[in-house]
């Protein structure tokens, strides 16, 4: 059984994964006050980062930070287009997002950095109902896809798109929150929809079909800190890292209470979050953001420019030349933190 759990198991909540939008448009300037005072670390946690659901469940980073007279205060994130907007606002000093969106970020000028990674995870993939048509990119020309912009899902979709010889042109898009997504595919309001774990895992249970998959087009999951943070406490930012890998570490080898906490917070079926966990989750992964990290990123940079999310590529260069601070994540120690 897990700690402090109320257990449940129903089919999967829509308005669950979705509320962490809510919470951060009625607390952002509150969080921003509290981190001020260096009392409070505010720290995002989302479905699609299953570490930082353990290490919530678990108490560890909670339990350390207690001991340098500091709370933790977690935020849910419902798409890393959402922890990019909490980061900006400081109403997270921490958050996670795809690579992919933490690029894009500091590209407009969001002060964060990457100091670690979590995963490198096949979690997006162009999904379309049981019955459809569609059985290609190219089949996508003159339809409707919903994404969400800013993450994953929205750039492994362009990318499908060009090596279609396709573009976001040819087709419309429907720019809403993931969970949205799959709502509206299952409703028929699209004729497909760009994915994202856990929910595209649910989905293709309940009948959907992913058409199209592409593991490089996936980015890293990248854990990000503002800048004024890192600067102003790099203990406590050495702290979370440390945290991570203690909570890498323990995933790794509990890969079934992983899936058992996913399944809990995310109201998935057990073999839903089994299915992520083991088979779409790559944790066993180092997390120093190094040269595969940024190759990956450079390789989805000429995307950003041509989408119009990015002004011009120079912009994107120098972002991806100071994104990475590794500092923390070459040294981070597990043991540092305690707990079982």
């Amino acid at each position: 059984m897990l700690a402090n759990r109320v257990t449940r198991r129903t089919a999967l909540s829509i308005a669950a994964l979705a509320v962490g939008a809510v919470a951060l448009s009625g607390c952002a300037g509150e969080n921003a006050s509290a981190a001020g005072d260096g009392k409070t670390l505010s720290i995002d946690y989302a479905t699609y980062n299953p570490l930082s659901l353990v290490l919530k469940e678990k108490g560890w980073l909670d339990a350390a930070a207690k001991e340098q007279g500091v709370t933790v205060e977690w935020i849910q994130s419902a798409g890393s287009n959402k922890a990019n907007e909490a980061l900006r606002a400081d109403a997270v000093q921490v958050g996670s997002t795809a690579g992919s969106a933490a690029l894009l970020a500091r590209s407009n000028g969001s002060p964060i950095k990457t100091i670690s990674l979590y995963s490198q995870p096949e979690w997006a993939a162009l999904v379309v109902n049981k019955d459809s048509k569609i059985t290609t990119p190219a089949d996508l020309k003159g339809k409707s896809v919903a994404a969400t912009k800013g993450t994953d899902p929205y750039f492994f979709l362009l990318q499908t798109l060009e090596e279609a010889g396709l573009s976001e042109k040819d087709i419309t898009l429907q720019n809403v929150q993931h969970a949205d997504g799959r709502t509206a595919l299952a409703n028929g309001s699209v004729d497909a929809w760009s994915g994202l774990d856990p929910i595209m895992a649910a989905a293709e249970q309940d009948g959907a079909k992913l058409f199209h998959r592409n593991l490089d087009y996936n980015t890293y999951g990248a854990l990000n800190a503002r800048a004024d943070f890192i600067e102003e406490s790099p203990e406590l930012a050495q702290l979370v890292v440390d945290s991570y890998e203690k909570t890498r570490e323990w995933a790794v080898a509990n890969p079934d209470e992983t899936a058992d906490i996913l399944a809990e917070v995310a109201g998935l079926e057990s073999e839903v979050a089994q299915t992520v966990i083991n088979e779409r989750s790559n944790l066993d992964v180092d997390t120093v953001p190094g040269e595969s990290f940024t190759k990956v990123l450079g390789n989805i940079a000429p995307t950003l420019v041509a989408s119009g999310d990015v002004s011009k590529q120079e912009t994107v260069d120098e972002a991806l030349a100071t994104l990475v601070d590794d500092q923390f994540a070459t040294k981070a120690d597990a043991k540092n933190i305690s707990g079982e």
